[in-house]
């Protein structure tokens, strides 16, 4: 599987869906997300990845994690190809679905609003467009996992607690199983008005 999974991000960097370095380093980076979420734990009943792209990191969590159900949401036709690809290639068809539409428009669905225990991302956006677009997704005591840049700068700074709280979620944290990850649990209901219409969370950020 591991073989697998390198030749299909060999295949994502070739098209310009994953950054520069060796794809190892892509592998081992999504592989903190399973630190993250805790080693003594199986995987989420149900997880998201925003922006999936080139797979990293939903096509290893969910090669790892074969008991749960994964969406891997993104906005791009090209990059949902090659992620339905990936997927039949893995034989993990059964409990993936690739979904294409803007993240502000899924979350409203009745199929994805408010049903995932983890949500993750990597560089899906700054910090005020990834929470938004995420908070409508988690459910109840859901955790969003973020990779962030290895900077001085400090998640308290990056992911201010009161723009957070308007979203319902609670403060970022550091976490101990992942490398330059933060956890934001949902503790609140996400407002009605949020997320803002396709776009409006990009052009006027809440922090």
């Amino acid at each position: 599987m591991v073989d697998q999974l390198v030749a299909i991000f060999e295949r994502a960097r070739s098209l310009g869906f994953l950054g520069p370095g060796p794809v190892e380093d892509h592998l081992e980076h999504s592989l903190s997300y399973l630190g993250a979420w805790g080693a003594t734990k199986t995987g989420p009943t149900r997880f998201l990845d925003l922006g999936a792209g080139g797979g990293v990191p939903g096509l290893v969590l969910a090669t790892r994690w074969p008991q749960s159900l994964a969406v891997l949401l993104d906005v791009s036709a090209k990059r949902c190809e090659f992620l339905h690809d990936a997927v039949a290639t893995l034989g993990i068809a059964d409990t993936v679905t690739v979904r294409q539409a803007r993240a502000e428009v899924a979350a409203r669905t009745e199929e994805l609003e408010g049903i995932f225990a983890l949500v993750t991302a990597r560089s899906f956006g700054p910090p005020a467009v990834t929470a938004e677009c995420a908070a409508r997704f988690l459910a109840p005591s859901g955790q969003l996992l973020v990779a962030e840049p290895p900077v001085d700068r400090g998640a308290a700074d990056r992911w201010p607690a009161d723009g957070l709280a308007v979203l319902g979620l609670g403060p970022a944290a550091p976490t101990e199983g992942g490398r330059h990850l933060v956890r934001i649990t949902r503790i609140a209901s996400c407002p009605d008005r949020f997320p803002r219409r396709d776009g409006v969370p990009a052009k006027r950020p809440l922090f």
